[in-house]
């Protein structure tokens, strides 16, 4: 986290968060670091499908279609809060922490994005774990993946 954090300052960007299945916990580790405050807006935690549709706007039909546990769902999200918080870089978590199958989707299928300027990079994991570790795991991934972007995306 504190990698992300300097190499968003060096950039001059800012950050934001949606979470669904890991509830806060990127946004909470990166609150961990000192003068994050120069980076990180803000956060949003979307656990139930209303609060998805109505604080971050993502669509009915999308969640018809595809369901919460989704690509489409995760990319709605991100770019959706990117816009609400009007940063540079926002990132989305929606899955399936467990331990039942969910829409169809397995124990440990998750679904993030990572929202860069106007470009946004969709992922799916499948992490058999236990609960808090497939929630753990995937923000440390989806930082690591954060850094190379921005490392590697000249941005």
């Amino acid at each position: 986290m504190q990698q992300l954090v300097e190499l968003l300052k060096e950039r001059g960007l800012t950050i934001a968060s949606c979470e669904s299945l890991t509830g806060g916990l990127f946004c909470s580790s990166l609150t961990q670091i000192p003068g994050v405050s120069a980076v990180l807006k803000g956060g949003v935690v979307t656990y139930w499908t209303e609060i998805k549709e109505k604080v971050v706007h993502v669509s009915r039909e999308t969640v018809a279609t595809y369901g919460v546990v989704s690509e489409q769902t995760a990319y709605e999200m991100a770019v959706n809060v990117q816009k609400l918080f009007d940063t540079d870089v926002a990132v989305s978590f929606t899955g399936n922490a467990g331990p039942d199958v969910m829409e169809g989707k397995p124990a440990g299928s998750v679904y993030t994005c990572i929202a860069i300027k106007d470009k946004t990079y969709g992922f799916h994991d499948l992490i058999r774990a236990e609960r808090n570790e497939v929630r753990r795991l995937i923000v440390e991934k989806t930082t690591e993946r954060i850094k190379e972007l921005l490392i590697n995306g000249s941005i």
